[in-house]
């Protein structure tokens, strides 16, 4: 049976170029909060948002263009 799943996983791998391509290609947000706190009182917030895109994406998004 384990046979069987070998060569789909092997006609899956892609190459990092192939996934950075993907990724221009579409864009994709990373966002993330962290807090820093002592006894329970929260003393510095940090929010991340990050946008990565080509700049065709990007200009294709701000115009409203489907992808």
């Amino acid at each position: 049976m384990l046979a069987d799943l070998e060569p789909r996983v092997a006609e899956q791998r892609i190459t990092l170029l192939e996934t950075l391509d993907r990724v221009l290609n579409k864009g994709v947000v990373i966002a993330g909060d962290v807090t820093l706190s002592v006894a329970d009182v929260d003393l510095i917030f940090v929010g991340l948002r990050v946008l990565l895109s080509s700049v065709e994406t990007a200009r294709d998004l701000r115009l409203g263009r489907e992808l």
